[in-house]
């Protein structure tokens, strides 16, 4: 079975409260969700919260909410609460919340990724990348090897390592065991010091796959982040029907 789980921690930093925060009328989780929805090849969508304040404000919608421990230290730990209960799953997709232009056929590729067997560990990259987001310790920098295997990833680039650089989308992908294996390790130095969980795997010697992308994302960070974002719903909702 193929899950699909949106960690989606309240406790934000550089935006307080951000899955709450009100994108065009509604919660913007909702509209991460709404795009995860549309993913043909996930068995089930779960959001994974953490606060009592987000199962009210997700109370009218109709979707599958565990409640898991404030503690975790990251989204992937807190997938792996998730999927303890749930001995089916298979292959886990983790979709960060802050991502509600998200576009599922990204979610599907990555699916798909694990049809082949040498592949426990995967994520996607993007070549949109600019000279600001280069720029931007917002936006995480990916380095891939010739296999497509990520080596490195980096908030900061202060020399001039720019070959064989992407932009990371912040979605992965898990074999069960694997998940398990890789929320068992304690946090890396690495990890710790850039707050970017995936350095724990790449510290471990777990390898992560990447696929790549032409996808441009739209995570939300800052208060700019969720205004830019919300005039491309707004052209969005009001595109003209064929």
């Amino acid at each position: 079975m193929n899950i699909g789980v949106i960690p989606a921690r309240l406790d934000s930093k550089r935006l307080p409260k951000k899955i709450l925060a009100d994108l065009n009328g509604k919660p913007l989780v909702v509209h991460t969700i709404e795009r995860v929805l549309q993913a043909k090849k996930l068995d089930r969508v779960i959001i994974a919260i953490d606060s009592q304040e987000t199962k009210k404000k997700l109370e009218e919608y109709d979707y599958e909410i565990f409640m898991t421990s404030k503690n975790h230290v990251s989204g992937t730990d807190r997938v792996a609460e998730v999927i303890k209960r749930i001995p089916e799953a298979k292959t886990i997709i983790n979709i960060q919340a802050d991502e509600p232009l998200i576009d599922s056929n990204i979610i599907d590729d990555l699916v798909d990724a694990f049809k082949d067997e040498k592949i426990d560990f995967a994520t996607v990259v993007s070549n949109k990348l600019t000279v600001s987001d280069l720029l931007n310790p917002n936006v995480v920098k990916a380095f891939i090897d010739a296999e497509k295997n990520a080596v490195d990833f980096k908030r900061n680039i202060f020399d001039l390592e720019i070959g064989g650089v992407y932009r990371h989308v912040g979605i992965y992908g898990f074999r069960r065991e694997t998940l398990f294996t890789y929320t068992k390790l304690d946090p890396s130095l690495r990890e710790k010091k850039s707050k970017l969980e995936q350095l724990r795997a790449i510290d471990n010697n777990i390898p992560i796959h990447t696929i790549i992308t032409n996808y441009n994302s739209y995570g939300i960070d800052t208060k700019d982040d969720l205004d830019k974002v919300s005039e491309i719903v707004d052209k969005l909702n009001n595109k003209p029907i064929d």
